[in-house]
């Protein structure tokens, strides 16, 4: 993922939706909330914490809402974009700069910070099982300095290089994260440290 120093630099590399970013960009800052970059992508915190942010895909650009799962959304413009893996994720995309409804965006970012501040947030599930997949265990059994290090590792952080590997469709997709959770296992690197 490219890394950006501001929203301004993500806007410009991604020039095909830079009217639609700069449009909705305006209507966010025009709250409370904070701009900084998350994730290589233009992010709005209220006192640190994450509340909204800006993607551009191919097809859309979408704003996240990080708690998106408690908003009313009376006008169903919010998806789950990982149906079954995320629970409190929403997005609202437009293909079109002239899909903009600037007030009934401010609207859904008013109660995002609303239920912010009420403290509406899903936790993590708590003593989730640790499920290694086959292929991770092979290569610990295979390379017993891999284990040593992996136990090391608390356990969401080993349940989160499992999920990882297990998230991936492609066998050559899993081949390729395999390699990338060695590397940081033997570094001694959580797969999600970079972002803490």
């Amino acid at each position: 993922m490219k890394k950006f120093k501001t929203a301004d630099d993500y806007i410009l590399v991604k020039s095909q939706w830079e009217k639609t970013l700069n449009q909705l960009r305006k209507i966010i800052l025009s709250t409370e909330l904070t701009e900084t970059l998350k994730w290589g992508m233009p992010t709005y915190t209220l006192d640190g914490i994450n509340v909204a942010g800006l993607v551009a895909f191919k097809s859309f650009v979408a704003i996240w809402f990080l708690n998106g799962v408690f908003l009313k959304d009376k006008q169903k413009k919010l998806i789950n974009a990982q149906e079954g893996v995320t629970k409190a994720l929403r997005q609202w995309r437009f293909s079109s700069v002239d899909e903009i409804e600037p007030e009934l965006i401010k609207a859904y970012i008013d109660e995002a910070i609303n239920n912010q501040q009420a403290g509406k947030t899903i936790k993590p599930a708590k003593n989730k099982p640790l499920i290694i997949p086959e292929l991770l265990a092979d290569v610990l059994v295979k390379k017993p300095k891999l284990k040593d290090c992996f136990r090391q590792f608390s356990l969401s952080k080993q349940r989160e290089f499992a999920d990882y590997l297990v998230q991936a469709k492609k066998e050559a997709t899993k081949i390729r994260r395999l390699a990338k959770i060695e590397a940081l296992i033997l570094a001694k690197i959580g797969l999600n440290d970079k972002y803490k």
